[in-house]
């Protein structure tokens, strides 16, 4: 009886830890076939192990400069929060990246398990910023060259963020970091899936240490979870679309030239998320 429930045990941690993701990833891919180039969405299921998968939480800071910027992170964060606390259950890693906000958690255990993971190393140097790539993308389908607030009167510039939003727990077992250690606590644990989201797509989401680009140039396996991530445009600017097309150009832009995209529903099964004024 004793060696029964033994292995009864044995049998259900195994079940526990080997929790199977299944996403249903959308891509853009090329097709020339008419003579015209265009692309053609594509959808894939897939399935990821959620011990060998990582979500990185990408600068929901607190407060933004930019007003429109701030609410709609705080409209995010409530379902994001959902959508973490039920991947953590599955097993996966839950990597929270406020940029240059860190030193706010310096004595918690969640920044200490971030710091510990030995330097590793790298198909190319880990840099504090990958900017757009001419040998891989054109240009970005937005003019965010004026910072790309929404407001009216646009808000002025300035470092307004102390911490992650409260609003996103974060709890034992996760980390928390804004650089290359992100990508080394991902090698020590084996960890070859990451799930990105947060703000803003077409600067931190594609630019920082631990996002997109430079997951991709690692050879992670990466997606973005596009419900979940929101973009700087100001429709006053080119291609003077609104602030939610907008954002939805900018996800096929990452679609056809990073990674695929899937939506908060593959955690949840809920619906997405949408932000309340995107009609």
């Amino acid at each position: 009886m004793v060696i029964f429930a033994i292995a009864l045990i044995a049998c259900l941690t195994a079940t526990v830890s080997a929790e199977t993701l299944t996403l249903h990833t959308r891509s853009q891919v090329s097709d020339n076939s008419g003579g015209q180039p265009r692309y053609l969405t594509t959808s894939e299921t897939r399935s990821w192990k959620a011990e060998e998968t990582a979500i990185i939480v990408c600068d929901m800071w607190d407060q933004h400069w930019c007003d429109g910027a701030t609410k709609r992170v705080s409209e995010m964060a409530l379902h994001m929060n959902t959508v973490i606390r039920q991947a953590r259950n599955k097993g996966v890693l839950i990597i929270h990246c406020p940029s240059s906000v860190i030193d706010y958690y310096k004595d918690t255990p969640m920044r200490k398990l971030a710091k510990q993971a030995p330097p590793v190393d790298t198909a190319l140097p880990l840099k504090r910023w990958a900017y757009l790539d001419p040998a891989r993308e054109p240009p970005l389908p937005i003019d965010d060259s004026d910072g790309g607030c929404d407001c009216d009167p646009p808000c002025t510039t300035r470092q307004a963020w102390s911490r992650q939003i409260d609003t996103i727990e974060i709890q034992p077992g996760d980390a928390i970091t804004d650089n290359a250690e992100a990508f080394y606590l991902m090698k020590q644990r084996g960890i070859r899936n990451v799930i990105v989201m947060g703000v803003h797509m077409n600067m931190c989401v594609l630019g920082r240490p631990f996002s997109i680009r430079q997951m991709v140039y690692q050879g992670q396996n990466v997606v973005l979870m596009r419900d979940l991530s929101d973009t700087m445009y100001n429709h006053r600017q080119s291609p003077y679309v609104d602030h939610f097309d907008g954002n939805r150009l900018v996800t096929m832009h990452i679609e056809r030239y990073w990674c695929p995209t899937i939506t908060s529903t593959d955690i949840t099964g809920k619906p997405e998320f949408r932000f309340a004024a995107d009609k």
